[in-house]
């Protein structure tokens, strides 16, 4: 394995954000933030060392050192006592190399050796179809390697029905039942349009070879692990395409992805692991459960009238023209109606004038249609096109980004940790999602962030979301929740037709760049925290409506909160201090009636000029 290199250095606010056929902010100028750098030491996090031998990685063999296996239509031929053949099946008994050619009508490769036994097997451009069975198949042996000759184009397939081998349910075009490496540089398609594609009962290894897989269910499927080093994959799966799963064992059933190239679509999730799933290096382009155009899109503003949501705001003030004035009180939660919406699919959790709404009937299981799933989930590089109608990326526990380039769209969450979601590095565009990053906690360190949400655009949530396709929406938290944001680094665009940063606890903002654009209707606001929010450091513009309009409540940088009417989009924003040095200037696409800005420029109690569309105030920081 490479040393991988991560070096975080915080970028400028250069464009806008997308917000359909618009951007958000045409233009956004700010001061330089300074760069964080990541040690070696953190970056070694993200790394995994010996998880291929040296023989998976070594895809050679003698010609003349191997055992030959010819298949020749209806018929099997070959020399060697380590094959026992019966009809169109050959059985492998031995340890060693053996070369197959030919083609196969319909039978089946079996290896049955001894536990100790390493097995070979090159396909040096074969043919086979198995009528009820798996095209290969191992019922024993310790390790298998299936090599894909240089040059070579080979073809294994099912009919789609498959026949048990005594208490063994074999349902794979390839079935191993002890761990199976597949190598070499040669080609490989597999038809499965009954089954799985490829699955090992133990660990499953990839280490070159260009694949096309069809399956009716998973394409790769590993029970203790799938890990891939190089190759070139397309699949197309009626289930999940890469799939690792193991009950028994919450250590096993991961995931590693050194790298490649992966085009998967697939009904359920695109890649899946039920432990853990890195991935280090690749190019993706992955489309789930036939993409966000497949979810139910809905936003969070489209509730029963009168009805707020959040908690309730602190006493703090916004202003206009200069003055200050309260903000409006009560419990933003408790207002006519109540709740975040009727497009929340458990409304019985939201309270209406006091009173539950009946949960609904009945819940129906819901098919998995993620981009990335598992149970943690780290990414340290690599290019990603995700298309997915539930969850982008999705993680179980922890889901941390270290690099890499990546640009989502998603029927629901962009990318949901039910644990904390980490950004050390790397660019994100979330081009559209229900909720932009979700997570109990949120803490952003850096990278180039750029997001659009029908709801809210950074939430903290605390507990288990309803992630799942057709479920939406977090679980609704309760007095004393410990959920956080924390923005240290980076760089932050947000597009949000609901809260633009959504803290249900806490948020906190020491570096980095943030830019919010929210809407002028319905029960949102840029900033929307239920305990505290805070910003010692970093800048932070943003722009939305004002009847449920937040600002920090603390901090030890100046802030300024002004009311500036109504404004079309496309107005722009300028703030001066008392010398005349512009301290920013914002053209928001959306139309607004709040600007909040901090920076470390801005002192508390200072005065400065604030002209919003060629009107100027001057203005009081906090």
């Amino acid at each position: 394995m490479k040393i991988l290199s991560l070096i975080l250095c915080a970028a400028l606010l250069l464009s806008g954000c997308a917000s359909g056929s618009e951007a958000a902010v045409a233009t956004v100028t700010v001061g330089e933030t300074a760069p964080t750098v990541v040690s070696v030491e953190e970056t070694a996090q993200a790394e995994e060392t010996d998880v291929f031998s040296d023989r998976d990685l070594n895809a050679s063999y003698s010609e003349s050192g191997s055992i030959a296996i010819t298949l020749n239509g209806s018929s099997i031929s070959s020399d060697s006592s380590s094959v026992a053949v019966s009809g169109t099946t050959a059985t492998i008994q031995k340890a060693g190399t053996y070369l197959l050619s030919g083609t196969l009508e319909n039978g089946s490769i079996v290896v049955d050796a001894e536990k100790a036994d390493k097995i070979q097997l090159i396909l040096g451009g074969v043919s086979i179809y198995s009528e009820a069975s798996a095209a290969i198949y191992v019922r024993q042996a310790d390790k298998v390697f299936v090599t894909l000759a240089d040059g070579t184009q080979n073809s294994l397939s099912n009919s789609g029905t498959f026949e048990a081998d005594g208490d063994t349910n074999i349902d794979a075009v390839i079935f191993s039942k002890d761990d199976l490496t597949l190598n070499g540089n040669g080609t490989l398609s597999i038809t499965s349009p009954g089954g799985h594609g490829i699955v090992s009962k133990d660990s499953l290894r990839l280490t070159g070879g260009t694949y096309t897989i069809d399956a009716a269910s998973h394409g790769l499927s590993g029970k203790d692990e799938i890990s891939i080093a190089a190759g070139s994959f397309t699949i197309a799966a009626g289930k999940d395409g890469i799939h690792a799963e193991n009950s028994d064992d919450a250590d096993a059933g991961t995931v590693y992805l050194e790298n490649g190239t992966y085009r998967i679509t697939a009904e359920g999730d695109g890649i899946s692991a039920s432990g853990s799933c890195r991935i280090v290096d690749g190019d993706y382009a992955i489309t789930a459960g036939g993409g966000s155009e497949n979810a139910q899109h809905s936003s969070s503003n489209q509730g029963f009238a009168g009805g707020q949501r959040g908690g309730n705001r602190p006493d703090d003030a916004m202003q206009q023209n200069g003055q200050s004035f309260p903000e409006w009180g009560g419990d933003k939660k408790g207002g006519m109606g109540g709740g975040k919406g009727m497009d929340r699919m458990n409304p019985a959790k939201e309270p209406a004038n006091g009173q539950d709404f009946a949960p609904p009937a009945e819940e129906t299981e819901t098919v998995s249609a993620k981009g990335i799933k598992a149970g943690s989930l780290t990414i340290a590089g690599g290019s990603f096109t995700i298309d997915s109608a539930d969850d982008g990326l999705h993680a179980n526990g922890d889901l941390t980004l270290w690099g890499g380039t990546l640009e989502i769209a998603s029927g629901d969450d962009g990318i949901h940790a039910d644990e904390t979601v980490t950004t050390v590095s790397g660019t994100v565009s979330i081009t559209e999602s229900y909720e932009g990053i979700e997570g109990q906690h949120v803490e952003i360190q850096g990278g180039e962030i750029t997001l659009t949400a029908t709801d809210d655009g950074l939430n903290a949530a605390g507990g288990r979301d309803g992630s799942g396709f057709g479920m939406r929406g977090d679980s609704f938290t309760q007095s004393g929740d410990t959920s956080s944001i924390v923005i240290s680094g980076g760089t932050v665009y947000v597009t949000a037709s609901g809260d633009g940063i959504d803290a249900n606890g806490t948020l906190e903002i020491t570096g980095g760049t943030v830019t919010v654009s929210g809407p002028t209707y319905g029960d949102t606001s840029v900033l929307d925290y239920d305990q505290s929010g805070t910003i010692s450091g970093g800048t932070f513009i943003g722009t939305g409506g004002s009847s449920m309009a937040q600002t920090f409540s603390g901090g030890t940088q100046g802030v300024i909160s002004v009311k500036v009417g109504t404004q079309s989009g496309g107005t722009e924003i300028t703030l001066t201090d008392s010398s005349g040095t512009v301290l920013f200037s914002c053209t928001p696409a959306l139309g607004y009636e709040i600007v909040i800005f901090s920076s470390p420029e801005i002192q508390s109690g200072g005065s400065y000029t604030l002209n919003v569309g060629g009107s100027a105030q001057t203005v009081t920081a906090k």
